[in-house]
C-alpha cells in the first residue's frame, strides 16, 4: 500500500481539508456577519485597530485558509481516486455522489479565486497596506465587500454539497 494511499493518511489529509474549512468560512462569515455590520457602531478613533491590526491578522489566515482547503480537497480527491470524476460533475460516471461533491469544489475553487484575486488585492488598497490614492479607497473597499458577500452567499451551496455528497449511495 502505498503511504499517501494509506488510510491514515487519507483521513490526516481530510481533517487538514476540513479544518482549514472551518477557518476559512469561519472568518468569511465573521467579516459578514459580525465585523462589517458593526464597524458603524465603533467610534472613528478605534477603528484603526481594526484596519491596522485585525483585519490584516484575519485576512493573513483567512486567504490561506481558502489556499489550504482548495489543496487538501484537491489532494484528497486525487488520493481517492475520484476527483478527476467529481470536478467534471460527475458526468464521466454518472454519479450522483461525484456531482454533490463536484459543485461543491468548484464553488470552493471560484471563492477561493475571489479571495486571492478579487478580495485581497482590494482589501490591501481599502487598508493601506498598498499605496493607492484616498479616492480609490472605498472603491476597493466596495469592491472587496461585494465578493465577500458572493462567497458568503456562495459557501451556502458549497457547504450543502459537499457535506451531502459523501452521503449519497
Amino acid at each position: 500500500m502505498d503511504f499517501l494511499t494509506d488510510p491514515y493518511a487519507v483521513f490526516l489529509v481530510r481533517w487538514f481539508h476540513i479544518m482549514s474549512g472551518i477557518m476559512w468560512i469561519g472568518l468569511l462569515w465573521y467579516f459578514n456577519f459580525v465585523q462589517i455590520p458593526n464597524m458603524p457602531k465603533i467610534p472613528d478613533e478605534q477603528k484603526p485597530a481594526i484596519s491596522k491590526v485585525i483585519a490584516p491578522a484575519a485576512l493573513f489566515w483567512f486567504r490561506w485558509a481558502a489556499l489550504a482547503t482548495i489543496v487538501f480537497g484537491l489532494f484528497q480527491g486525487w488520493q481517492l481516486g475520484w476527483g478527476r470524476d467529481a470536478l467534471a460533475l460527475g458526468f464521466t460516471t454518472g454519479s450522483a455522489k461525484m456531482m454533490m461533491i463536484g459543485f461543491g469544489m468548484w464553488f470552493g475553487i471560484i471563492m477561493a479565486i475571489n479571495v486571492w484575486f478579487v478580495i485581497w488585492p482590494n482589501q490591501q488598497k481599502a487598508l493601506g497596506l498598498v499605496e493607492v490614492p484616498a479616492e480609490d479607497k472605498p472603491a476597493a473597499a466596495r469592491m472587496a465587500m461585494l465578493f465577500s458577500r458572493t462567497n458568503t452567499m456562495l459557501s451556502i451551496p458549497m457547504m450543502y454539497s459537499m457535506i451531502a455528497g459523501p452521503h449519497l449511495m
